[in-house]
Protein backbone atom coordinates (compact mmCIF):
# COMPACT_ATOMS: atom_id res chain seq x y z
CA UNK A 1 0.00 0.00 0.00
CA UNK A 2 3.03 2.32 0.08
CA UNK A 3 2.32 3.66 -3.42
CA UNK A 4 -1.35 4.20 -2.56
CA UNK A 5 -0.43 6.01 0.65
CA UNK A 6 1.91 8.28 -1.30
CA UNK A 7 -0.84 9.18 -3.77
CA UNK A 8 -3.24 10.06 -0.95
CA UNK A 9 -0.71 12.09 1.03
CA UNK A 10 0.36 14.07 -2.05
CA UNK A 11 -3.31 14.76 -2.81
CA UNK A 12 -4.04 16.02 0.71
CA UNK A 13 -0.90 18.19 0.74
CA UNK A 14 -1.98 19.67 -2.59
CA UNK A 15 -5.35 20.66 -1.11
CA UNK A 16 -3.64 22.59 1.69
CA UNK A 17 -1.24 24.26 -0.74
CA UNK A 18 -4.14 25.51 -2.83
CA UNK A 19 -5.79 26.87 0.27
CA UNK A 20 -2.67 28.92 0.96
CA UNK A 21 -2.60 30.17 -2.64
CA UNK A 22 -6.28 31.10 -2.49
CA UNK A 23 -5.67 33.18 0.66
CA UNK A 24 -3.42 35.51 -1.34
CA UNK A 25 -6.19 36.10 -3.87
CA UNK A 26 -9.21 36.59 -1.57
CA UNK A 27 -8.83 40.28 -0.63
CA UNK A 28 -12.50 41.36 -0.65
CA UNK A 29 -15.88 39.98 0.37
CA UNK A 30 -16.72 39.26 -3.26
CA UNK A 31 -13.43 37.43 -3.86
CA UNK A 32 -13.74 35.44 -0.63
CA UNK A 33 -17.40 34.37 -0.90
CA UNK A 34 -18.03 34.14 -4.67
CA UNK A 35 -14.53 34.14 -6.27
CA UNK A 36 -15.03 37.70 -7.50
CA UNK A 37 -17.90 36.53 -9.78
CA UNK A 38 -15.21 35.85 -12.41
CA UNK A 39 -15.25 32.14 -13.23
CA UNK A 40 -15.23 31.21 -16.90
CA UNK A 41 -17.00 28.18 -18.42
CA UNK A 42 -14.28 25.59 -17.80
CA UNK A 43 -13.77 26.29 -14.09
CA UNK A 44 -17.47 26.93 -13.51
CA UNK A 45 -18.51 23.58 -15.02
CA UNK A 46 -15.87 21.64 -13.12
CA UNK A 47 -16.57 23.19 -9.73
CA UNK A 48 -20.35 22.89 -10.12
CA UNK A 49 -20.07 19.20 -10.98
CA UNK A 50 -17.66 18.69 -8.08
CA UNK A 51 -19.92 20.14 -5.41
CA UNK A 52 -23.09 18.24 -6.37
CA UNK A 53 -21.33 14.87 -6.73
CA UNK A 54 -20.25 14.09 -3.20
CA UNK A 55 -19.74 10.97 -1.13
CA UNK A 56 -23.44 10.06 -1.33
CA UNK A 57 -23.29 10.25 -5.12
CA UNK A 58 -20.11 8.16 -5.32
CA UNK A 59 -20.19 5.62 -2.49
CA UNK A 60 -23.98 5.77 -2.13
CA UNK A 61 -24.56 5.66 -5.89
CA UNK A 62 -22.46 2.49 -6.21
CA UNK A 63 -24.33 1.05 -3.21
CA UNK A 64 -27.70 1.67 -4.87
CA UNK A 65 -26.39 -0.02 -8.01
CA UNK A 66 -25.37 -3.01 -5.89
CA UNK A 67 -28.83 -3.17 -4.32
CA UNK A 68 -31.10 -2.34 -7.29
CA UNK A 69 -29.00 -2.61 -10.44
CA UNK A 70 -29.13 0.01 -13.17
CA UNK A 71 -32.17 1.72 -11.64
CA UNK A 72 -29.92 2.60 -8.69
CA UNK A 73 -28.74 5.47 -10.88
CA UNK A 74 -31.94 7.42 -10.21
CA UNK A 75 -30.78 9.24 -7.06
CA UNK A 76 -27.76 10.80 -8.74
CA UNK A 77 -29.67 11.12 -12.02
CA UNK A 78 -32.28 13.35 -10.35
CA UNK A 79 -29.46 15.50 -8.99
CA UNK A 80 -28.26 15.97 -12.57
CA UNK A 81 -31.80 16.78 -13.72
CA UNK A 82 -32.10 19.41 -11.01
CA UNK A 83 -28.82 21.02 -12.03
CA UNK A 84 -29.94 21.05 -15.67
CA UNK A 85 -33.27 22.66 -14.73
CA UNK A 86 -31.51 25.27 -12.60
CA UNK A 87 -29.01 26.07 -15.35
CA UNK A 88 -31.49 26.27 -18.25
CA UNK A 89 -34.39 28.06 -16.57
CA UNK A 90 -33.09 30.04 -13.58
CA UNK A 91 -29.30 30.43 -13.41
CA UNK A 92 -29.05 33.46 -15.71
CA UNK A 93 -31.52 35.43 -13.59
CA UNK A 94 -29.89 34.28 -10.36
CA UNK A 95 -26.43 35.33 -11.56
CA UNK A 96 -27.68 38.81 -12.56
CA UNK A 97 -29.01 39.51 -9.06
CA UNK A 98 -25.45 40.00 -7.71
CA UNK A 99 -26.30 38.80 -4.22
CA UNK A 100 -24.47 36.44 -1.86
CA UNK A 101 -27.28 34.28 -0.41
CA UNK A 102 -30.72 32.90 -1.20
CA UNK A 103 -32.16 34.96 1.67
CA UNK A 104 -30.88 38.18 0.07
CA UNK A 105 -32.80 37.19 -3.07
CA UNK A 106 -35.97 36.70 -1.00
CA UNK A 107 -35.47 40.11 0.64
CA UNK A 108 -35.12 41.76 -2.77
CA UNK A 109 -38.23 40.09 -4.11
CA UNK A 110 -40.48 40.51 -1.07
CA UNK A 111 -39.26 43.79 0.36
CA UNK A 112 -36.79 42.81 3.10
CA UNK A 113 -38.93 40.76 5.44
CA UNK A 114 -38.06 37.12 4.71
CA UNK A 115 -34.33 37.09 5.42
CA UNK A 116 -33.82 35.83 8.98
CA UNK A 117 -36.38 33.03 9.02
CA UNK A 118 -35.32 31.75 5.59
CA UNK A 119 -31.71 32.09 6.70
CA UNK A 120 -32.32 29.84 9.71
CA UNK A 121 -33.89 27.14 7.51
CA UNK A 122 -31.07 27.38 4.96
CA UNK A 123 -28.44 27.35 7.72
CA UNK A 124 -29.89 24.13 9.19
CA UNK A 125 -29.80 22.50 5.75
CA UNK A 126 -26.22 23.51 4.92
CA UNK A 127 -25.02 22.57 8.41
CA UNK A 128 -26.40 19.03 8.16
CA UNK A 129 -25.11 18.68 4.60
CA UNK A 130 -21.62 19.59 5.83
CA UNK A 131 -21.94 17.19 8.78
CA UNK A 132 -23.01 14.21 6.67
CA UNK A 133 -20.19 14.87 4.20
CA UNK A 134 -17.69 15.05 7.05
CA UNK A 135 -18.86 11.74 8.51
CA UNK A 136 -17.98 10.07 5.21
CA UNK A 137 -14.27 10.66 5.90
CA UNK A 138 -14.46 7.87 8.48
CA UNK A 139 -15.36 5.31 5.82
CA UNK A 140 -12.66 6.40 3.38
CA UNK A 141 -9.80 6.76 5.87
CA UNK A 142 -10.75 3.41 7.40
CA UNK A 143 -10.18 1.81 3.97
CA UNK A 144 -6.94 3.72 3.40
CA UNK A 145 -5.26 3.71 6.80
CA UNK A 146 -7.46 1.46 9.00
CA UNK A 147 -8.03 4.58 11.11
CA UNK A 148 -10.27 5.14 14.13
CA UNK A 149 -13.58 6.81 13.20
CA UNK A 150 -13.13 9.90 15.36
CA UNK A 151 -9.55 10.45 14.22
CA UNK A 152 -10.59 10.05 10.57
CA UNK A 153 -13.32 12.69 10.92
CA UNK A 154 -10.90 15.09 12.65
CA UNK A 155 -8.21 14.58 10.00
CA UNK A 156 -10.48 14.96 6.96
CA UNK A 157 -12.52 17.74 8.50
CA UNK A 158 -9.45 19.69 9.57
CA UNK A 159 -8.00 19.70 6.05
CA UNK A 160 -11.27 20.99 4.55
CA UNK A 161 -11.71 23.60 7.29
CA UNK A 162 -8.11 24.75 6.82
CA UNK A 163 -8.18 25.40 3.07
CA UNK A 164 -11.75 26.78 3.19
CA UNK A 165 -10.86 29.22 6.00
CA UNK A 166 -7.67 30.38 4.32
CA UNK A 167 -8.91 31.25 0.85
CA UNK A 168 -12.69 31.00 0.89
CA UNK A 169 -14.31 30.37 -2.47
CA UNK A 170 -11.04 30.81 -4.39
CA UNK A 171 -9.43 27.95 -2.46
CA UNK A 172 -12.56 25.83 -2.78
CA UNK A 173 -12.76 26.53 -6.52
CA UNK A 174 -9.14 25.51 -7.11
CA UNK A 175 -9.43 22.36 -4.99
CA UNK A 176 -12.75 21.49 -6.64
CA UNK A 177 -11.13 21.62 -10.07
CA UNK A 178 -8.50 19.14 -8.95
CA UNK A 179 -11.19 17.03 -7.32
CA UNK A 180 -13.25 17.08 -10.52
CA UNK A 181 -10.31 15.79 -12.56
CA UNK A 182 -9.44 13.14 -9.95
CA UNK A 183 -13.06 11.92 -9.82
CA UNK A 184 -13.30 11.77 -13.59
CA UNK A 185 -10.11 9.77 -13.96
CA UNK A 186 -10.60 7.59 -10.88
CA UNK A 187 -14.28 6.67 -11.26
CA UNK A 188 -15.19 7.07 -14.94
CA UNK A 189 -11.91 6.20 -16.67
CA UNK A 190 -10.48 3.59 -14.27
CA UNK A 191 -12.96 1.99 -11.88
CA UNK A 192 -15.87 1.76 -14.35
CA UNK A 193 -14.13 -0.20 -17.12
CA UNK A 194 -12.13 -2.33 -14.66
CA UNK A 195 -15.33 -3.29 -12.79
CA UNK A 196 -17.16 -4.29 -15.98
CA UNK A 197 -14.21 -6.35 -17.22
CA UNK A 198 -13.70 -8.07 -13.85
CA UNK A 199 -17.42 -8.97 -13.77
CA UNK A 200 -17.10 -10.68 -17.17
CA UNK A 201 -18.74 -8.00 -19.28
CA UNK A 202 -22.40 -7.03 -19.61
CA UNK A 203 -23.35 -10.43 -21.02
CA UNK A 204 -22.05 -12.23 -17.94
CA UNK A 205 -23.66 -9.67 -15.66
CA UNK A 206 -27.06 -10.25 -17.28
CA UNK A 207 -26.65 -14.00 -17.04
CA UNK A 208 -25.84 -13.99 -13.31
CA UNK A 209 -28.30 -11.38 -12.01
CA UNK A 210 -32.12 -11.25 -11.92
CA UNK A 211 -33.80 -9.39 -14.81
CA UNK A 212 -35.02 -6.60 -12.48
CA UNK A 213 -31.39 -5.51 -12.09
CA UNK A 214 -31.60 -4.24 -15.67
CA UNK A 215 -35.06 -2.68 -15.42
CA UNK A 216 -34.70 1.13 -15.60
CA UNK A 217 -37.62 1.53 -13.17
CA UNK A 218 -36.75 -1.39 -10.93
CA UNK A 219 -36.16 0.80 -7.87
CA UNK A 220 -39.85 1.77 -7.90
CA UNK A 221 -41.88 4.67 -9.23
CA UNK A 222 -42.64 6.11 -5.79
CA UNK A 223 -38.96 6.13 -4.88
CA UNK A 224 -38.08 7.89 -8.13
CA UNK A 225 -40.80 10.49 -7.53
CA UNK A 226 -39.48 11.12 -4.02
CA UNK A 227 -35.95 11.54 -5.40
CA UNK A 228 -37.29 14.17 -7.82
CA UNK A 229 -39.03 16.09 -5.04
CA UNK A 230 -36.04 16.03 -2.71
CA UNK A 231 -32.99 16.17 -4.97
CA UNK A 232 -34.17 17.75 -8.22
CA UNK A 233 -36.04 20.51 -6.41
CA UNK A 234 -33.30 20.70 -3.77
CA UNK A 235 -30.79 21.57 -6.52
CA UNK A 236 -32.98 24.53 -7.49
CA UNK A 237 -32.84 26.29 -4.13
CA UNK A 238 -29.81 25.19 -2.05
CA UNK A 239 -27.43 27.92 -0.87
CA UNK A 240 -24.44 25.68 -1.64
CA UNK A 241 -25.59 25.49 -5.29
CA UNK A 242 -26.64 29.12 -5.64
CA UNK A 243 -23.35 30.31 -4.21
CA UNK A 244 -21.61 28.56 -7.11
CA UNK A 245 -23.98 30.22 -9.58
CA UNK A 246 -22.92 33.57 -8.10
CA UNK A 247 -19.31 32.81 -9.09
CA UNK A 248 -20.10 32.80 -12.83
CA UNK A 249 -18.52 35.55 -14.93
CA UNK A 250 -21.77 36.09 -16.85
CA UNK A 251 -25.28 34.72 -17.14
CA UNK A 252 -24.21 32.80 -20.25
CA UNK A 253 -21.46 31.05 -18.31
CA UNK A 254 -24.00 30.15 -15.60
CA UNK A 255 -26.42 28.72 -18.14
CA UNK A 256 -24.12 26.80 -20.46
CA UNK A 257 -21.50 25.83 -17.90
CA UNK A 258 -24.21 24.50 -15.60
CA UNK A 259 -25.74 22.54 -18.48
CA UNK A 260 -22.40 20.84 -19.09
CA UNK A 261 -22.09 20.03 -15.37
CA UNK A 262 -25.63 18.65 -15.25
CA UNK A 263 -24.97 16.41 -18.24
CA UNK A 264 -21.80 15.16 -16.56
CA UNK A 265 -23.89 14.23 -13.49
CA UNK A 266 -26.18 12.07 -15.64
CA UNK A 267 -23.16 10.15 -16.96
CA UNK A 268 -21.74 9.81 -13.43
CA UNK A 269 -25.08 8.43 -12.20
CA UNK A 270 -25.10 5.65 -14.79
CA UNK A 271 -21.43 4.85 -14.14
CA UNK A 272 -22.03 4.42 -10.40
CA UNK A 273 -24.98 2.09 -10.99
CA UNK A 274 -22.98 -0.03 -13.45
CA UNK A 275 -20.07 -0.32 -10.99
CA UNK A 276 -22.47 -1.40 -8.25
CA UNK A 277 -24.12 -3.94 -10.54
CA UNK A 278 -20.69 -5.39 -11.40
CA UNK A 279 -19.88 -5.59 -7.68
CA UNK A 280 -23.06 -7.61 -7.12
CA UNK A 281 -21.81 -10.18 -9.62
CA UNK A 282 -18.40 -10.48 -7.95
CA UNK A 283 -19.47 -10.10 -4.30
CA UNK A 284 -23.11 -11.23 -4.02
CA UNK A 285 -23.18 -11.38 -0.20
CA UNK A 286 -21.59 -8.19 1.12
CA UNK A 287 -22.74 -7.17 4.62
CA UNK A 288 -24.07 -3.84 3.29
CA UNK A 289 -24.60 -2.27 -0.11
CA UNK A 290 -22.48 0.76 0.81
CA UNK A 291 -19.48 -1.56 1.24
CA UNK A 292 -19.49 -2.31 -2.51
CA UNK A 293 -17.31 0.67 -3.46
CA UNK A 294 -14.61 0.04 -0.87
CA UNK A 295 -14.58 -3.71 -1.54
CA UNK A 296 -14.10 -3.21 -5.27
CA UNK A 297 -11.29 -0.75 -4.70
CA UNK A 298 -9.45 -2.89 -2.11
CA UNK A 299 -9.71 -6.23 -3.89
CA UNK A 300 -9.81 -5.53 -7.62
CA UNK A 301 -7.53 -2.56 -8.37
CA UNK A 302 -3.72 -2.62 -8.73
CA UNK A 303 -1.54 -0.49 -6.49
CA UNK A 304 -1.28 3.13 -7.51
CA UNK A 305 -4.60 2.89 -9.31
CA UNK A 306 -6.18 1.92 -6.00
CA UNK A 307 -4.74 5.05 -4.39
CA UNK A 308 -6.04 7.26 -7.20
CA UNK A 309 -9.57 5.83 -6.96
CA UNK A 310 -9.56 6.26 -3.18
CA UNK A 311 -8.40 9.83 -3.77
CA UNK A 312 -11.39 10.17 -6.12
CA UNK A 313 -13.73 9.10 -3.32
CA UNK A 314 -11.98 11.51 -0.96
CA UNK A 315 -12.31 14.25 -3.59
CA UNK A 316 -16.04 13.62 -3.89
CA UNK A 317 -16.51 14.01 -0.15
CA UNK A 318 -14.22 17.04 0.18
CA UNK A 319 -15.86 19.02 -2.62
CA UNK A 320 -19.34 18.67 -1.13
CA UNK A 321 -18.08 19.23 2.41
CA UNK A 322 -16.20 22.43 1.57
CA UNK A 323 -19.07 23.81 -0.52
CA UNK A 324 -21.57 23.13 2.25
CA UNK A 325 -19.22 24.62 4.86
CA UNK A 326 -18.74 27.96 3.11
CA UNK A 327 -22.48 28.10 2.38
CA UNK A 328 -23.27 27.43 6.06
CA UNK A 329 -20.83 30.11 7.23
CA UNK A 330 -22.07 32.64 4.65
CA UNK A 331 -25.68 32.19 5.75
CA UNK A 332 -24.77 32.27 9.45
CA UNK A 333 -22.80 35.51 9.09
CA UNK A 334 -24.70 37.43 6.40
CA UNK A 335 -28.28 36.28 6.92
CA UNK A 336 -28.50 35.64 10.65
CA UNK A 337 -25.73 37.23 12.72
CA UNK A 338 -25.43 40.49 10.76
CA UNK A 339 -29.21 40.96 10.63
CA UNK A 340 -29.65 40.26 14.30
CA UNK A 341 -26.94 42.82 15.05
CA UNK A 342 -28.73 45.33 12.83
CA UNK A 343 -25.79 45.95 10.49
CA UNK A 344 -27.28 44.81 7.22
CA UNK A 345 -25.78 46.71 4.32
CA UNK A 346 -28.14 48.72 2.14
CA UNK A 347 -29.05 47.06 -1.15
CA UNK A 348 -26.80 48.07 -4.00
CA UNK A 349 -24.02 49.28 -1.75
CA UNK A 350 -20.43 48.61 -2.69
CA UNK A 351 -18.23 45.80 -1.42
CA UNK A 352 -17.01 45.60 2.15
CA UNK A 353 -13.47 46.41 3.29
CA UNK A 354 -10.93 43.73 4.06
CA UNK A 355 -12.13 43.22 7.65
CA UNK A 356 -15.31 41.73 6.20
CA UNK A 357 -13.11 38.93 4.84
CA UNK A 358 -11.78 38.34 8.35
CA UNK A 359 -15.34 38.11 9.67
CA UNK A 360 -16.38 35.53 7.07
CA UNK A 361 -13.13 33.63 7.61
CA UNK A 362 -13.86 33.47 11.35
CA UNK A 363 -17.36 32.15 10.69
CA UNK A 364 -16.00 29.39 8.44
CA UNK A 365 -13.60 28.38 11.21
CA UNK A 366 -16.34 28.39 13.87
CA UNK A 367 -18.82 26.51 11.67
CA UNK A 368 -16.10 24.05 10.66
CA UNK A 369 -15.23 23.20 14.25
CA UNK A 370 -18.94 22.78 14.99
CA UNK A 371 -19.42 20.50 11.98
CA UNK A 372 -16.53 18.24 13.03
CA UNK A 373 -17.86 17.99 16.59
CA UNK A 374 -21.41 17.15 15.44
CA UNK A 375 -20.05 14.61 12.94
CA UNK A 376 -18.17 12.82 15.73
CA UNK A 377 -21.33 12.65 17.87
CA UNK A 378 -23.77 11.71 15.10
CA UNK A 379 -24.15 8.21 13.69
CA UNK A 380 -27.24 8.10 11.45
CA UNK A 381 -26.19 9.93 8.29
CA UNK A 382 -29.24 9.05 6.21
CA UNK A 383 -31.72 10.40 8.74
CA UNK A 384 -29.77 13.64 9.22
CA UNK A 385 -29.58 14.25 5.47
CA UNK A 386 -33.27 13.42 5.01
CA UNK A 387 -34.27 15.94 7.70
CA UNK A 388 -32.09 18.59 6.06
CA UNK A 389 -33.51 18.12 2.56
CA UNK A 390 -37.11 17.83 3.79
CA UNK A 391 -36.79 21.13 5.67
CA UNK A 392 -35.17 22.83 2.70
CA UNK A 393 -37.67 21.72 0.08
CA UNK A 394 -40.84 21.98 2.18
CA UNK A 395 -39.85 25.31 3.70
CA UNK A 396 -38.18 27.25 0.88
CA UNK A 397 -39.01 25.76 -2.53
CA UNK A 398 -42.40 27.46 -2.91
CA UNK A 399 -41.37 30.97 -1.71
CA UNK A 400 -38.25 30.94 -3.91
CA UNK A 401 -39.82 29.63 -7.12
CA UNK A 402 -42.97 31.62 -6.40
CA UNK A 403 -40.89 34.78 -6.15
CA UNK A 404 -39.19 34.03 -9.47
CA UNK A 405 -42.33 33.00 -11.36
CA UNK A 406 -45.41 34.67 -9.78
CA UNK A 407 -45.53 38.44 -9.33
CA UNK A 408 -48.62 38.24 -7.08
CA UNK A 409 -46.66 36.45 -4.34
CA UNK A 410 -46.26 38.57 -1.20
CA UNK A 411 -43.93 38.72 1.79
CA UNK A 412 -46.73 37.55 4.07
CA UNK A 413 -47.37 34.59 1.78
CA UNK A 414 -43.66 33.73 1.69
CA UNK A 415 -43.24 33.88 5.47
CA UNK A 416 -46.40 31.86 6.05
CA UNK A 417 -45.29 29.25 3.52
CA UNK A 418 -41.85 28.90 5.13
CA UNK A 419 -43.40 28.45 8.57
CA UNK A 420 -46.22 26.15 7.44
CA UNK A 421 -44.00 24.00 5.23
CA UNK A 422 -41.23 23.69 7.81
CA UNK A 423 -43.49 22.96 10.78
CA UNK A 424 -45.71 20.54 8.87
CA UNK A 425 -42.79 18.49 7.53
CA UNK A 426 -41.29 18.24 11.04
CA UNK A 427 -44.63 17.12 12.46
CA UNK A 428 -45.18 14.64 9.65
CA UNK A 429 -41.69 13.17 10.09
CA UNK A 430 -42.54 12.72 13.77
CA UNK A 431 -45.77 10.91 12.85
CA UNK A 432 -44.79 8.90 9.77
CA UNK A 433 -41.09 8.44 10.48
CA UNK A 434 -38.09 10.40 9.25
CA UNK A 435 -37.47 8.20 6.21
CA UNK A 436 -41.11 8.05 5.09
CA UNK A 437 -42.17 9.63 1.77
CA UNK A 438 -45.36 11.24 3.06
CA UNK A 439 -43.75 14.15 5.00
CA UNK A 440 -42.21 15.75 1.92
CA UNK A 441 -45.38 15.19 -0.16
CA UNK A 442 -47.78 16.77 2.32
CA UNK A 443 -45.31 19.36 3.58
CA UNK A 444 -44.75 20.70 0.07
CA UNK A 445 -48.49 20.78 -0.68
CA UNK A 446 -49.10 22.63 2.60
CA UNK A 447 -46.46 25.22 1.76
CA UNK A 448 -47.92 25.76 -1.72
CA UNK A 449 -51.50 26.10 -0.49
CA UNK A 450 -50.56 28.54 2.27
CA UNK A 451 -48.39 30.62 -0.08
CA UNK A 452 -51.18 31.04 -2.65
CA UNK A 453 -53.99 31.67 -0.17
CA UNK A 454 -52.08 34.16 2.03
CA UNK A 455 -50.61 35.99 -0.98
CA UNK A 456 -54.06 36.46 -2.53
CA UNK A 457 -55.51 37.53 0.81
CA UNK A 458 -52.89 40.20 1.47
CA UNK A 459 -51.91 43.46 -0.19
CA UNK A 460 -49.77 42.99 -3.34
CA UNK A 461 -46.06 43.65 -3.08
CA UNK A 462 -45.21 47.35 -3.33
CA UNK A 463 -44.77 48.46 -6.94
CA UNK A 464 -41.39 50.07 -6.17
CA UNK A 465 -40.11 46.81 -4.68
CA UNK A 466 -41.20 44.89 -7.78
CA UNK A 467 -39.67 47.53 -10.05
CA UNK A 468 -36.34 47.29 -8.20
CA UNK A 469 -36.59 43.50 -8.39
CA UNK A 470 -37.11 43.58 -12.17
CA UNK A 471 -34.14 45.89 -12.54
CA UNK A 472 -31.93 43.48 -10.61
CA UNK A 473 -33.20 40.51 -12.65
CA UNK A 474 -32.21 42.41 -15.77
CA UNK A 475 -28.75 43.03 -14.33
CA UNK A 476 -29.16 46.79 -14.06
CA UNK A 477 -29.97 47.40 -10.42
CA UNK A 478 -26.71 46.49 -8.65
CA UNK A 479 -23.55 48.52 -8.68
CA UNK A 480 -20.50 46.81 -10.08
CA UNK A 481 -18.40 45.17 -7.38
CA UNK A 482 -14.73 46.09 -7.20
CA UNK A 483 -12.18 43.52 -8.19
CA UNK A 484 -9.20 43.09 -5.91
CA UNK A 485 -6.65 42.66 -8.67
CA UNK A 486 -6.80 42.95 -12.46
CA UNK A 487 -6.20 39.26 -13.10
CA UNK A 488 -7.71 37.72 -16.24
CA UNK A 489 -10.94 35.79 -15.80
CA UNK A 490 -10.25 32.07 -15.34
CA UNK A 491 -11.42 29.69 -18.05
Amino acid sequence: MAVDYTVIVVYLAGMLAMGWWGMRRAKSKSEFLVAGRRLGPWMYSGTMAAIVLGGASTIGGVGLGYQYGLSGAWMVFTIGLGLLALSVFFSARIARLKVYTVSEMLDLRYGGRAGVISGVVMWAYTLMLAVTSTIAYATIFDVIFDMNRTLAIILGGSIVVAYSTLGGMWSITLTDMVQFVVKTVGVLLLLLPIAVVKAGGFGEMKAKLPTEYFDPLGIGGETIFTYVLIYTFGMLIGQDIWQRVFTARSDKVARYGGTVAGTYCLVYAIAGAVIGTAAKVMYPKLPSADAAFATMVKDELPMGVRGLVLAAALAAVMSTSSGALIACATVANNDIWSRLRGVVKAEGAGDEPHDEVKGNRLFILIMGIGVVCIAIALNDVVQALTVAYNLLVAGLLVPILGGLLWKRGTAEGALAAIAAGGLSVVGLMWGYGILANEPIYYGLLTSLAVYVVVSLATKPTDAQVLAAWRERLAGRGAEAEPVAEPAPAPQ
